[in-house]
């Protein structure tokens, strides 16, 4: 297999932390965040076109809706907005009264949004205040419901093909869980831990962040702090794929393009004490050559 091409598409797009990159088909669009700075960015692959919009606040997803405009984490409410009028309409709020915020969120097959909660950060990235975030669910019908507790920083997530499996990160214990899913009711059980990055290996696996998922069922995780994107079997837990990028906090990833063998991938260049020495931070990055296709990322029907 010939290594992964690596190029940033988007250079220093991001002045604070990018994230959230979830790849429209219908208008071969990436959408993306810069969470710190409040924006909300759609990079067009056909037109070359960039919208980008900020926001008072932290704003940390970006999910495109079926009926137009995007869902987006902002501080700790979900909300429409429409990137076009910059229109934002509050559709739920969480964890009142807590020093928290929104963090990675996705949509399951039925366009149900997932969305997890985590502490603020001071000014190192990923130090936070331990157990105060949670994993949530927003129906269609903008109903919110509390899945899960105790979390340290929720993160990535993604099912397998046939809907049975939901992954989801937790990142400073440094697991990828594993949840039984029933997406008729909208439950979690059994939870597990299916990657577990183990002591002595923050230098080379860093904090896993968000994460995707490709056609054969394996998981592509961003590790912050790691300069790497590593594909992990789920099944086994075993590492069979590693992509070095020019940038230290990698944090989220992506399939894209036309025929979905794209990786996009986003990362951080906030509070980075050296960015001379990672002049490319703050971009997105587009990954090719990998051997492997991802799936279509699912919109938000509500």
């Amino acid at each position: 297999m010939s290594s992964p091409k690596v190029e940033a598409v988007l250079k220093n797009c991001f002045s604070t932390c990018g994230e959230g990159p979830h790849w429209d088909v219908a208008s071969q669009s990436l959408y993306y965040v810069d969470i710190v700075a409040g924006g909300v960015g759609c990079w067009n692959s056909v037109t070359g076109e960039k919208k980008q919009a900020k926001l008072d606040g932290q704003v940390t997803f970006v999910i495109p809706c079926d009926r137009g405009g995007c869902v987006i984490g902002h501080n700790q409410n979900v909300s429409h907005f429409d990137l076009d009028t910059s229109a934002l309409t509050k559709l739920v709020s969480v964890e009142e009264g807590l020093e928290t915020r929104f963090n990675d969120a996705k949509c399951d097959a039925s366009g149900r949004l997932w969305a997890g909660t985590m502490g603020h950060e001071g000014d190192i990235p990923g130090v936070v205040k331990l157990g105060l975030g949670s994993l949530y669910s927003l129906s269609t019908d903008h109903n919110i419901k509390k899945h899960v507790g105790g979390i340290d920083i929720s993160n990535g997530m993604d099912w397998t093909d046939d809907n049975s499996i939901m992954y989801y990160i937790d990142s400073i214990p440094r697991k990828v869980y594993a949840f039984d899913f029933d997406m008729a009711g909208g439950t979690l059980s059994n939870q597990r831990t299916v990657v577990e990055f183990g002591e002595g290996t923050m230098e080379t696996y860093g904090l896993p962040d968000g994460m995707c998922i490709d056609c054969e069922g394996k998981i592509w995780v961003a590790c912050f702090s790691a300069s790497r994107v590593y594909r992990f079997d789920p099944e086994t837990g075993k590492t069979l794929q590693e992509v070095k990028l020019p940038a230290t906090n990698i944090t989220s990833v992506c399939f894209g393009g036309k025929n979905l063998d794209e990786l996009y991938v986003t990362c951080s260049r906030h509070n980075i004490k050296d960015e001379a020495s990672q002049p490319l931070a703050g971009s997105v990055f587009r990954v090719t050559e990998l051997g492997v296709k991802g799936r279509a990322p699912n919109n938000f029907k509500g």
